[in-house]
């Protein structure tokens, strides 16, 4: 779909539905009202709901008494500017390789005041970032996480809404800022990127998505129906741009490589990825999710050369034909045949798109799996296929914010909206009260979620991005959780082993997983595969497939513990 076809939509949108403002996204609706893709939604009924508000709840939010003090921010103008209302970036990575997952968390002023955090121990953290080099970052988008340089620890890369930048880590909690000298320091508007080793020569290779060619001079007046300056979509600019690869070259440096590789060849809007191997070939591929554009799936044919397939592999757009407002993305194996399915969140008023992988392509499972009338009375953006409650099956977890302003003048935050949370059940996703699995909380205005065990407890916890409010930290409470194993997967450099895949034999199915920072949005996650068990307390088997077709199996593993496993020596 073209520009000029997507500029005709939003126009023929905005005039037929008073009730809708004008959105950053896509401009498919608003909560409460009917999608543009409406014939490929289910009936649009109120959500099925699991449990109610009175019943035991699913996280306890404990950031300020875990020590986890930030507030991201970040006004640019007194008018409404685009790059604002999209930030919201971090990370859970263990740079000081104790055994805690420690958070990074990205501030957007364009003055720096990023914040990296130490976990000392169960989940409680310090302000470790006087010193750190990590002070002075820019305009902070999203992060990614990998051991580019093959020394053993875990690096950061910030994308930003400006020159990117490389933190490489040098132990005892100190960075250095090697971007120069790595040539990874594009410079446009950065969202989300992923490591992910695409050549299959060892190390790990850098995709950056890049979401509008914007500056200043571009900039639009749009107004919502009440006269209100807000927001523009991104189509409204007509300046989608092309994502970036970097080839990793061995030696400290990368390449720019996006024109030979063919990722430069499709222009977006790009927001969300996910780096997998969809097709079981062994070559690791690219999911993109634009905002308003068709998506992006570029499939690797070997020597970091792509071919985007998106369309012809059914998963570039809905059943209707539309182009969603494509923001965060998770991917996982959702009906435990093997290989990994895809979800993207989008905007209120359109639903999710769930993406079944049969092996040859992707079908569009989301009324099906209860996911059409409960995920589109929100706008979705940090979001993860999660164990929440380790019975074995995948919960879904959105973190939810407008980015048209409601039209209640006196809301304290007009883009504020309550987090989703879905309990799966095997076959279908059913919503979870109270909203987002939190007793009485306040709506925000939600971005980035980050996923990982903070407190090493076997459940799975969140950190989630909130503009103009304090970070959230939501530890894991659910009553009751079944039993765990979590796995955790390093290469021979002692580094996370991204790529690798890790099946749990449970006896009367098998539960696949991979080693994998990326998916959500702008953020990246705990390196370590979980799995929950339920009532299960040994594993027959576990099998850990390394990306070199390195193998390792154990069996007959008590359940309730973090294995760290490494490939056997040669």
């Amino acid at each position: 779909m073209n520009m000029l076809h997507l500029r005709h939509a939003w126009c023929l949108f905005f005039k037929s539905l008073p009730a809708t403002l004008i959105l950053v996204g896509s401009g498919c609706g608003e909560p409460g009202s009917e999608s543009v893709a409406s014939t490929a939604e289910d009936s649009g009924s109120a959500p099925t709901m699991e449990g109610s508000a009175d019943l035991p709840v699913w996280f306890k939010e404990d950031a300020l008494g875990r020590g986890l003090r930030f507030q991201l921010e970040a006004t640019l103008a007194e008018t409404p500017r685009l790059p604002e209302i999209v930030p919201g970036g971090g990370a859970a990575f263990d740079f000081d390789d104790d055994g805690w997952m420690d958070v990074v968390l990205l501030q957007a002023t364009g003055e720096g005041g990023s914040r990296l955090f130490r976990n000392l121990g169960e989940g409680r953290f310090e302000d470790v970032t006087n010193g750190s080099g990590l002070e002075g970052n820019g305009f902070g988008m999203g992060a990614a996480t990998g051991d580019y340089d093959q020394d053993g620890d875990v690096d950061l890369f910030v994308s930003n809404f400006g020159p990117d930048q490389l933190f490489r880590n040098e132990g005892g909690g100190r960075f250095t800022d090697v971007t120069s000298v790595a040539g990874v320091g594009h410079s446009g508007f950065g969202a989300s990127a992923t490591f992910f080793d695409g050549d299959q020569d060892g190390d790990l290779d850098l995709f950056v998505t890049n979401y509008v060619d914007w500056s200043e001079p571009i900039e639009l007046e749009c107004r919502n129906r009440t006269g209100r300056l807000d927001y523009c979509p991104p189509v409204r600019y007509e300046s989608p741009t092309s994502d970036v690869l970097h080839r990793n070259n061995g030696d400290g440096t990368f390449t720019d490589v996006s024109v030979e590789s063919g990722i430069a060849g499709s222009h977006g809007t790009g927001l969300g990825v996910v780096a997998r191997d969809f097709n079981g070939d062994g070559l690791p591929d690219v999911f993109v999710a634009n905002d308003g554009m068709p998506d992006h799936l570029w499939m690797n044919r070997g020597s970091l050369r792509f071919e985007e397939q998106a369309m012809k592999l059914g998963c570039d757009r809905d059943l209707s034909g539309v182009a969603k407002a494509g923001m965060g993305v998770s991917s996982e194996d959702v009906d435990d045949d093997g290989d990994p399915d895809l979800i993207v969140c989008n905007l209120g008023g359109e639903s999710d798109s769930f993406y079944l992988n049969d092996g040859s392509r992707f079908l569009d499972a989301t009324n099906r799996a209860g996911l059409g009338s409960a995920s589109r009375h929100f706008t979705r953006f940090g979001l993860g296929f999660i164990d929440f409650d380790n019975d074995g099956r995948l919960d879904l977890y959105a973190a939810n914010g407008r980015v048209g302003a409601s039209d209640d003048p006196d809301a304290r935050d007009p883009y504020a909206e309550p987090d989703l949370l879905l309990r799966g059940d095997g076959d279908r996703f059913r919503v979870v009260a109270p909203a987002g699995g939190v007793a009485s909380a306040p709506a925000r205005t939600s971005r980035g979620a980050i996923f990982a065990d903070f407190d090493n407890d076997g459940g799975q916890d969140v950190v989630v991005q909130d503009l103009g409010a304090p970070v959230r930290l939501l530890l894991n409470v659910v009553r009751d959780r079944g039993n765990w194993l979590t796995v955790d997967v390093r290469n021979r450099s002692g580094a996370p082993a991204i790529g690798a895949k890790v099946r749990f034999d449970l006896g009367d199915r098998t539960l696949t997983r991979w080693v994998h920072t990326d998916s959500s949005y702008l953020t990246a996650q705990d390196h370590r595969v979980h799995a929950g068990l339920g009532e299960l307390r040994v594993i027959p088997e576990v099998e850990i497939v390394w990306r070199d077709g390195s193998v390792r199996r154990f069996q007959n593993i008590e359940a309730g513990r973090i294995l760290k496993v490494l490939p056997e020596a040669d």
